[in-house]
């Protein structure tokens, strides 16, 4: 069986991205942590249904049709997402359980990983890529 590369437009990318740093900001300039919810049940969503709420609205905005987008290879986006969950989820629950310190590491590390990403250089792409070469060397030692 053939595998196919699945790949998402950039402009949904960059709308889930931008969606994670202005959560985080409101958060923090708000004080209401419930707000990391909403970019928190996307990404869950994202991974475990692959229904992006944001992706999707996203989607009623682009004005040519998504294959004429510069792609983004959407495994990639996976692992990213993975780790904006998990960043997330440690954010939130830091806040329920008022480890303010902890709070604002988590939610600085994704806020800052997504703004980064919008700029141009994805942290969680030089991550995977890190881990892959690892993983190569290792199998290749054996």
């Amino acid at each position: 069986m053939k595998e196919t590369n699945r790949s998402i437009p950039r402009p949904l990318v960059r709308a889930n991205q931008w969606f994670i740093v202005v959560s985080v900001v409101a958060t923090w300039l708000s004080g209401q942590e419930w707000l990391l919810a909403f970019p928190l049940a996307a990404g869950l969503l994202g991974l475990f249904f692959d229904f992006n709420p944001v992706m999707r609205l996203a989607k009623l905005f682009l004005k040519k049709h998504p294959s004429e987008y510069v792609p983004e290879d959407a495994e990639q986006q996976q692992f990213n997402q993975v780790i904006a969950v998990i960043c997330l989820s440690v954010g939130l629950i830091s806040y329920l359980a008022d480890w303010m310190v902890v709070a604002y590491i988590f939610t600085a590390m994704v806020a800052l990983a997504a703004f980064v990403a919008i700029l141009g250089f994805c942290i969680g792409c030089f991550i995977r890529y890190q881990w892959q070469q690892y993983r190569y060397k290792k199998a290749s030692n054996h």
